[in-house]
């Protein structure tokens, strides 16, 4: 840790601990030990959490001067004494006991202003508003706990001018932040600044002014202690709870504006023992290692080296910059478009006579690409057009398009990258008049007349992207940017990069085999209408509902642990031709309602997967064919089995195991653990044509790795066979190969 922090937070306490001393004494001595003590805002209300900070740390109460007596003596005690010059400290000990001792000290030093009548403070004509108000706390706390304030920011000093103290408030604001303001740089504050541009402070605008003092910081460390009394379920006196608590309930931070004197290096000392960061717009020693915080404990970020074009973009990207180095995740609460938003609109189809514009689709050209990268590479809300937009469009045309989603994360990883990127089709949806199918570089994209009669643009594209990213995986995604291309060449161009990434991302999955990996991860959404059912999904078969693969699994339980997906260790092979493991059986008999013992992930005959609802598609045997069929949810067909897609699944779903008849997702067919126990997809003899045309390029690869090459003219589909009489014949006179298989059963 820096010598020079520590020096002078050391220097700063000892100063502090000095007046806290020397005001009680004289207080005491012309008002008695019994003149009371009570925190009140300027409209006059109080809290029941005596001196806040002193009630949660010690667990003492005071409520009269004579009560700081032992306050200030334990202050002393905590005071290291003040490092030689050459001492280089590597650990934060004495400097966080220093901080603690100056807490003490301010909340000393503003209790003994209250008892004399000189709190809350007027200057110049302004009231500030001191403490906060229990009703206020509580107001703020519920705010803080359920998530709609992300967390608040205690301002100390003044910024560079009067323009950006106002830049520096709006952006917290916009990115609901609570603002608290204290002390002053020279003799100027941020208080004086925003009077003069004539922005309004008070708890309607969630910008408190404290008072001019660097003392009156303490009132924010004491509404976060009220927070960790009244909703962290924290007992008074426990400091090690309070600091948990805030560090990792209650995401705030100090941002330090201007020249940080001994006091202020006093007070951040004091603020890192509430798991609360410190920013600085100026020169001071990092100190970068975690611990006490969450992330770092001290940021310098001078702001003249900030990057931007002026003083308000430098403004703008300090305040990002604080937000992203305390970790804290931004909702937006509302899709800003012109025109309705919301799952309502998911599926909703825009024909041909009431299209104002097309992306992609039969003859065009639409890609979509997201891209991890640095966090100093991604500017956060940056949405730009490059090319014509579609006011210049002739109505119903097909224009080429290409939307680059620049992202970055501390815990975004290369792998998410498609997770993400799959989920741009449900968040396009669900905008009013606006339809989207496909994905990658077979994106196609519809725009109805009416949503550009209201508005919408090219543009509201990335705003949908950027605020849904935001709400839906704010987890792992700190910045999202989005650029959308609408030039032909360029679209081509980016389209051949984004075509390479693609297949490298086909790799790195194509390569990753159950094998490869010691977990698998569970899926019990659907336990709600199946409650014995637990999906198990592996490298090489995605889930039954087709929307969850183990990359997604891992993505979200990175985003929620306590969710639904949950790593599932395979542990002891039991047998591994059957795709059995210990750990697997173990899982699944515990979230089963222990109403499943065994369980095989590579076989239809023998303990096959539980089979849910909401599955893409539904395989039963035929024993007169000696193969399977397969039967598409869209689907509606007869199937040789005698039943529809909807008669199948009222046989085997609702979380039932069914040797002979399982339900699964549409890419299970091309996987090479394809029921590989009864012999893969040589077993296939009828398959729901609808399944044959979108799946083909991957089906026919499966037949080829398999050494039949010829095998998907071979299969026979609604358009062939229908009933359990034909089939036998239809195969026989193609040749299918299951025919001289061993028997299925």
């Amino acid at each position: 840790m820096s010598k020079f922090i520590a020096t002078s937070a050391i220097r700063g306490a000892q100063s502090a601990v000095a007046e806290a001393d020397e005001l009680l004494q004289d207080a005491l001595q012309k008002l008695g030990p019994d003149a009371p003590i009570a925190f009140k805002d300027k409209a006059g209300g109080g809290t029941t959490f005596y001196l806040p900070v002193i009630y949660g740390l010690l667990g003492h109460k005071v409520g009269k001067l004579g009560d700081l007596v032992p306050v200030v003596e334990h202050a002393k005690s905590l005071l290291p004494p003040v490092p030689s010059e050459d001492l280089w400290l590597p650990y934060l000990g004495e400097t966080l006991d220093a901080g603690a001792a100056t807490l003490f000290a301010f909340e000393t030093i503003e209790g003994v202003r209250f008892a004399k009548g000189e709190q809350p403070e007027k200057r110049n004509g302004f009231e500030y508003n001191g403490p906060i108000s229990d009703v206020q706390a509580r107001s703020w706390g519920i705010q803080l706990v359920d998530g709609r304030m992300p967390g608040f920011a205690a301002i100390v000093g003044a910024a560079k001018s009067n323009e950006v103290a106002v830049k520096i408030v709006r952006e917290l604001q916009s990115r609901g932040q609570l603002i608290f303001l204290c002390s002053d740089s020279s003799g100027r504050s941020m208080v004086d600044q925003l009077q003069e541009e004539g922005v309004d402070m008070g708890y309607d605008t969630y910008i408190v002014p404290f008072g001019s003092d660097t003392t009156s910081a303490i009132y924010a460390l004491g509404f976060a202690t009220i927070a960790a009394l009244s909703f962290g379920g924290v007992a008074a006196g426990d400091f090690r709870r309070i600091l948990l608590y805030n560090k990792f309930r209650c995401f705030a931070f100090v941002l330090a504006l201007g020249p940080v004197d001994d006091r202020k290096y006093a007070a951040a000392a004091g603020a890192i023992n509430y798991g609360f960061p410190v920013f600085a717009d100026t020169v001071i020693p990092n100190i970068l290692p975690t611990g006490i915080t969450q992330f770092e404990h001290v940021v310098s970020m001078p702001f003249d080296d900030i990057p931007g074009k002026d003083d308000l973009e430098r403004a703008e990207r300090l305040v990002q910059r604080c937000v992203e180095l305390r970790g804290i995740k931004i909702k937006i609460a509302k899709v800003p478009i012109p025109g309705a938003y919301g799952p309502a609109f998911e599926g909703e189809v825009v024909r041909r006579a009431d299209l104002a514009a097309e992306f992609g689709g039969k003859g065009g050209m639409c890609f979509e690409w997201l891209r991890m990268n640095e966090m100093d590479d991604v500017e956060d809300g940056k949405i730009e057009v490059v090319g014509p937009d579609i006011d210049s469009f002739e109505e119903g045309s097909k224009v080429p398009l290409g939307i680059v989603v620049d992202v970055s994360g501390r815990k975004m990883q290369k792998d998410f990258e498609p997770v993400l990127e799959r989920q741009m089709h449900h968040m396009l949806n669900g905008a009013e008049g606006f339809s989207h199918q496909g994905q990658r570089d077979i994106t196609w994209i519809r725009i109805h007349k009416n949503a550009i009669a209201k508005g919408f643009t090219l543009r509201h594209i990335g705003d949908i992207l950027h605020t849904c990213m935001h709400n839906d995986f704010g987890a792992i995604v700190d910045k999202v940017q989005v650029t959308l291309h609408s030039d032909p060449e360029k679209v081509k161009e980016l389209m051949e990069q984004a075509r390479v990434v693609y297949k490298e991302r086909n790799a790195r999955m194509s390569g990753l085999t159950d094998e490869a990996v010691d977990t698998f991860y569970s899926c019990t959404l659907c336990q709600s209408f199946a409650p014995n059912h637990v999906c198990v999904i592996n490298p090489e078969r995605v889930g039954l509902c087709g929307a969850y693969s183990w990359l997604d699994c891992r993505a979200s339980f990175e985003i929620n642990p306590n969710g639904p997906n949950q790593p599932v260790p395979k542990g002891t092979i039991i047998d591994e031709s059957m795709g059995e493991f210990e750990g697997v059986n173990k899982f699944v008999y515990d979230h089963s309602n222990k109403n499943v013992e065994r369980f095989t992930l590579y076989s239809l005959m023998d303990s096959p997967m539980t089979t849910c609802g909401c599955c893409e598609c539904v395989m039963a045997i035929i024993p007169e064919a000696n193969g399977v069929m397969i039967v598409s949810r869209d689907d509606y067909g007869m199937t040789p089995s005698g039943m529809t897609f909807t008669t199948l699944m009222a046989t085997v779903g609702g979380g039932l195991q069914t040797p002979g008849m399982m339900g699964h997702g549409k890419t299970y067919i091309a996987s090479k653990k394809f029921i590989s126990v009864e012999g893969g997809i040589k077993r296939l003899v009828w398959l729901s044509k609808n399944l044959k045309e979108e799946l083909a390029e991957e089906l026919q690869e499966a037949c080829e790795r398999e050494g039949v090459p010829d095998l998907m003219d071979k299969i026979a589909d609604g358009s062939t066979v229908t009933t359990v009489e034909e089939l036998p014949t239809f195969l026989e006179e193609k040749g299918h190969p299951a025919l001289t298989m061993d028997p299925i059963i």
